[in-house]
C-alpha cells in the first residue's frame, strides 16, 4: 500500500509542469522575501487537502493558483502548526541541559541521558503528529484546532499504524534526498563534460559554458526539482491520512 502511495505521488506531482514553474518563481522570491514562502506552504496544504479527500491512483488534479489571500493564510496556519510541534522537543532539550548543568554530578548525567533519549524520540514522533495534524485540519474544513487534537491524532496514527506512518515518513525523506543528490550530480556531470569539451577549443568559451551551465542547474533545481519534491511530499502525507 505504501508503494502505491509513492507511485501515485510521483505521477501526481508531474502532471502539470507549469505548476512547478509557478511554485519555482514563488520559491525564488522566497529567497529574498520571507513572505512568499507562506504561499508555498499554502499551496502544499491544498495538495494535502486534495489527497485527504481523494483516493490513491484516482484522477485528482493539482490545485489552482487562485484565492491568493486564502492560500497565504493557510500557509501561515501550516507554519504555526509545524513550529508548535517542533518547539516542544526543542524546549525539552534545553530544559534538560539546564537541569543537568544545575544538578551536576552523576544525577545530572543520568538526567541528561534520559532527557536526551526522550528528546530524540519526540524529535521523531512530534513532526509525524504535526503532519497528521495538518491533514486532520484539512479533513475538518480547515478547523485550526483539529491540528492540535492530540487524542484524535494519536487514534488516527494508530489506525494507520505507527510502523506504517514512521516507515512512510522515513521513505519520503530518503526519496527526496536521493532524487535531489542524483539530479544535482547528473546535471553537474553534464556541466563538467561540456566545460572540458569546450576547454579544448577555448578557455574563454569553457568559462562561459560553465557559468551558463551553473545558472541552468540552479534554475532546474529551483523551478522544477524543488517544487516537484514539495508536491510529492504533500501528496504522500495527504494519502497517508487516508490509510486509516
Amino acid at each position: 500500500m505504501i508503494l502505491d502511495v509513492y507511485k501515485d505521488a510521483f505521477e501526481y506531482s508531474a502532471q502539470d509542469w507549469t505548476a512547478l514553474v509557478k511554485l519555482g518563481v514563488i520559491n525564488v522570491l522566497g529567497m529574498f522575501i520571507f513572505l512568499p514562502l507562506f504561499l508555498i506552504s499554502g499551496y502544499n496544504y491544498r495538495v494535502i487537502k486534495i489527497g485527504v479527500k481523494g483516493m490513491i491512483n484516482g484522477e485528482d488534479e493539482l490545485p489552482e493558483f487562485d484565492e491568493w489571500v486564502n492560500m497565504f493564510v493557510d500557509g501561515i496556519k501550516v507554519f504555526i502548526v509545524e513550529f508548535a510541534y517542533a518547539l516542544i522537543p526543542i524546549v525539552l532539550f534545553f530544559a534538560v541541559l539546564f537541569s543537568a548543568a544545575s544538578i551536576g554530578g552523576n544525577a545530572g548525567g543520568i538526567i541528561m541521558a534520559l532527557g536526551m533519549i526522550v528528546a530524540i524520540v519526540l524529535f521523531i514522533l512530534l513532526p509525524l503528529m504535526g503532519i497528521i495534524g495538518i491533514a486532520n485540519m484539512a479533513e475538518n474544513d480547515d478547523k485550526f484546532s483539529a491540528a492540535f487534537d492530540i487524542n484524535g491524532i494519536i487514534e488516527i496514527i494508530k489506525s494507520i499504524g505507527w510502523l506504517n506512518t514512521i516507515a512512510t515518513w522515513i521513505g519520503v525523506q530518503i526519496i527526496v534526498g536521493v532524487i535531489s543528490i542524483v539530479v544535482f550530480l547528473l546535471l553537474y556531470a553534464i556541466l563538467m563534460f561540456l566545460g572540458l569539451s569546450t576547454a579544448m577549443v577555448s578557455s574563454n568559451i569553457a568559462g562561459g559554458v560553465f557559468g551558463i551551465g551553473f545558472i541552468l542547474i540552479i534554475a532546474i533545481l529551483c523551478f522544477l526539482v524543488t517544487p516537484y519534491l514539495s508536491i510529492f511530499q504533500s501528496r504522500v502525507y495527504g494519502l497517508l491520512y487516508n490509510l486509516q
